[in-house]
């Protein structure tokens, strides 16, 4: 049988999405709601008399959480998100080089041998991302 020569990295980045996209994210909010009972609730005398009971305080505290952090993600998206993208690209050296090559290409700069080595780096590019479905 023959593995891909980076499956086992690729399985490695797979893990570590899954752990700290989903059970870090599941694993920190039950502890984020059971240290705010623990401290906010249970300590207090006022909170007490109205949510005695786990169950009920987590449930309120899902129906709050869930709409403002979708809420301030939202935000995240619309407005950092295209900030941190920019940042990558200008710091991407493959991207800087693509575009370099290109406009080489159209202002007749680019010899012979750049043109083909650009070539050769996006059929890679585009083998590997075929490769890969």
């Amino acid at each position: 049988m023959f593995i891909q020569k980076d499956f086992f990295r690729r399985r490695w980045v797979d893990g570590r999405t899954g752990h700290t996209t989903y059970f870090m994210f599941f694993l920190t909010l039950v502890n984020c709601i059971l240290i705010t009972f623990s401290f906010l609730i249970e300590q207090n005398e006022i909170f007490s008399e109205f949510i005695s009971n786990l169950w009920l305080f987590a449930i309120i505290f899902i129906i709050i959480y869930f709409p403002a952090s979708i809420f301030i993600g939202r935000w995240h998206t619309n407005t950092q998100l295209s900030v941190e993208k920019t940042l990558v690209q200008q710091q991407n050296p493959i991207m800087a080089k693509m575009v370099r090559t290109l406009l080489d290409v159209q202002t007749g700069k680019a010899t012979k041998e750049e043109i083909e080595e650009f070539r050769k780096m996006i059929s890679k590019i585009e083998k590997r991302d075929a490769d890969e479905y």
